[in-house]
């Protein structure tokens, strides 16, 4: 499985691997409900099995794409809000990206798992770790929201190992996995109300029928 682009085509994060870009609203974690401008990256090297965005893991299946021309078409959307997400944005460098987005007057927020070292300025950082692959040390520190994807009951104890090394102001989420979110939400409203410092995300977005 191919995990990242050629970094010598990117001319330096000026170009990058460009799964899709979309208006849409976010469905998930703090900012659920809100018009955002996504920006999907391809190439991820986590492999989770029960990941949804799967076609995204090979970067090779998406050229390499002027990180101007995305900049364009976000700024020309109706929101003031971006989402970079992927597969694993990080693995990139996204400071010409983040750069570009912050000359236009956009918000920036990331998506990652935390397992690649930081690049950009964001306004707001969403950290989902993975078991398979956890997140760096620095990862912890950026994080405004630590959301945890739940899959089963063990899960529990990994969301409070990652929720004892973010920041005090760090919000935190615990989210059902899409294919056992009825069987196991009954345990995460359980645990929440019994930890009630954790929040409930679910992917409302799906709910919606939207991207």
């Amino acid at each position: 499985m191919a995990l990242t682009a050629d970094l010598t085509l990117l001319d330096g994060g000026r170009k990058l691997p460009l799964v899709e870009d979309f208006y849409t609203i976010q469905g998930e974690g703090y900012h659920s409900g809100k018009p955002a401008y996504f920006i999907r990256l391809g190439g991820c090297d986590v492999g989770c099995s029960w990941c949804d965005a799967k076609y995204t893991w090979n970067p090779k299946l998406y050229p390499p794409t002027d990180v101007e021309t995305v900049v364009a078409r976000a700024a020309s959307c109706a929101a003031q809000a971006i989402v970079i997400t992927g597969g694993e944005p990080l693995i990139y460098p996204l400071g010409e990206l983040t750069a570009r987005l912050r000359e236009r007057g956009l918000e920036i927020f990331l998506e990652t798992s935390g397992s690649h070292p930081f690049s950009g300025v964001f306004d707001w950082v969403c950290l989902s770790p993975k078991r398979r692959q956890p997140p760096l040390d620095e990862a912890f520190g950026r994080a405004d929201e630590l959301k945890v994807i739940v899959e089963s009951e063990e899960d529990f104890a990994w969301a409070e190992l990652n929720a004892a090394r973010v920041g005090k102001r760090c919000m935190l989420y615990l989210q059902p996995e899409w294919s056992v979110a009825e069987r196991m939400m009954p345990a995460i409203v359980e645990y929440a109300k019994a930890h009630p410092r954790w929040n409930i995300s679910i992917q409302t977005h799906k709910y919606m029928h939207i991207p």
